[in-house]
C-alpha cells in the first residue's frame, strides 16, 4: 500500500517499483489522499483549438481541471497496474499561506484523528504487509499535503495494529514494514549528467542540489530497469499536469534514464520483522529471514 498526497504523485514516485511488485503477483494498493483541486494545468498545448481547455478563463479552466483530474490518476493506476485505488477523501489543501490551505476541507486542516481513522479503516481492509509513505525530512519541497501525508501514515501504522484503537473500524492488522520514498542525490546526480551529455542542458540548477541530500539513509534499492515504462506512461496519463515536452520529465528515454540509474530508493523506517544489518542494502520490500532480531 502506497501513500500519496494528489494525483500525478503516485506516477513520479516509486511508478516503477511498484508496477515491478504489481506484476510478479503481488496486490498493490494506492491510496490517494485529495483530489487535486489545486493543481494549474501544466500543459499548454491543451489550451490550443481544438484541445479541452481552449477559450476556458481562470476559473473554467480550474473547474475543468477538477473534473478531469480524476479520469487521469485512473488511467495512471492502470498503466502502473494497481488492483485497488482507494481516496482518502479530502480536498487539495494548496501550497502554505494560500486561500486554498485555509479551506476547511482540505487535508491541511483535517483533524488528524480522523484522517488516522480514515487511513487505518482502508489498512485493515486491505490488510498490507508493507506501508509506503513520504518521508520524515521533507525541506526541499514542504508541500502541506505532503507534510500531512507522513504525519497521517506514520500515526496510522501504529494504530492500525492496536486493538483498542476504532474497533470499528475492522479487526486490527499489523504492517510488517513501513518505508519512505526518496530521490537520492545520487540519482538525481545521473540524471542530470545523463541530461548534459544528451542536450548539453540541465534542469537541475543548483537549488536542487542546495537541497540536503539524504543517501545516507537509504536501506533499500529496487532494480527497475526493466519498468520504466510504468513512471513514462503513468507521467503521460497525467496530461494536464506534465508538459510531454519538458526537459525534467522526458529529456530521456526508458533506457537511458535505466542506463542512469537503474534503481528506486528507499528507506526503511519502522519495521516489526527487522532491519538490515549496518552495512548491508536490501533489495526487495520483502525480505526479513536472516534479519529478524536487528534494530535500528
Amino acid at each position: 500500500m502506497t501513500i500519496h498526497a494528489h494525483p500525478d504523485d503516485e506516477a513520479s514516485k516509486g511508478a516503477p517499483t511498484l508496477a515491478k511488485y504489481a506484476s510478479s503477483g503481488c496486490t498493490t494498493v494506492l491510496v490517494c489522499c485529495t483530489g487535486g483541486e489545486e493543481g494549474d494545468l501544466q500543459n499548454p498545448a491543451l489550451r490550443e483549438p481544438g484541445q479541452p481547455f481552449h477559450g476556458l478563463d481562470a476559473t473554467e479552466e480550474r473547474v475543468k481541471l477538477a473534473e478531469i483530474r480524476p479520469q487521469e490518476l485512473a488511467e495512471s493506476a492502470k498503466v502502473i497496474g494497481f488492483q485497488f485505488v482507494e481516496m482518502l477523501g479530502y480536498r487539495d489543501s494548496g501550497m502554505a499561506e494560500s486561500p486554498a490551505n485555509a479551506h476547511p476541507d482540505c487535508f491541511h486542516m483535517a483533524d488528524r484523528d480522523e484522517a488516522v481513522g480514515r487511513l487505518v479503516a482502508l489498512i485493515r481492509l486491505h490488510r498490507p504487509d508493507v506501508l509506503i509513505t513520504y518521508g520524515d525530512e521533507q525541506s526541499g519541497y514542504p508541500h502541506p499535503d505532503h507534510l500531512r501525508v507522513h504525519e497521517v501514515s506514520v500515526h496510522a501504522f501504529a494504530a492500525a495494529a492496536e486493538p483498542r484503537f476504532r474497533p470499528d473500524l475492522g479487526e486490527s492488522h499489523a504492517i510488517s514494514k513501513l518505508y519512505y520514498s526518496m530521490w537520492s542525490r545520487d540519482r538525481m546526480m545521473a540524471v542530470h549528467e545523463a541530461l548534459l551529455a544528451k542536450h548539453g542542458r540541465s534542469p537541475f540548477d543548483e537549488r536542487w542540489f542546495e537541497r540536503p541530500g539524504h543517501d545516507e539513509r537509504i536501506t533499500t534499492r529496487i532494480d527497475v530497469k526493466d519498468f520504466m515504462w510504468a513512471r513514462t506512461g503513468a507521467l503521460r496519463a497525467h496530461a494536464t499536469q506534465v508538459d510531454p515536452t519538458e526537459l525534467f520529465w522526458f529529456g530521456l528515454d526508458e533506457s537511458e534514464l535505466a542506463a542512469a540509474h537503474p534503481t528506486e530508493d528507499w528507506i526503511l523506517a519502522e519495521s516489526r520483522v527487522g532491519f538490515p544489518p549496518t552495512g548491508v542494502v536490501e533489495n526487495d520490500f520483502f525480505e526479513r529471514t536472516e534479519w529478524e532480531g536487528h534494530t535500528r
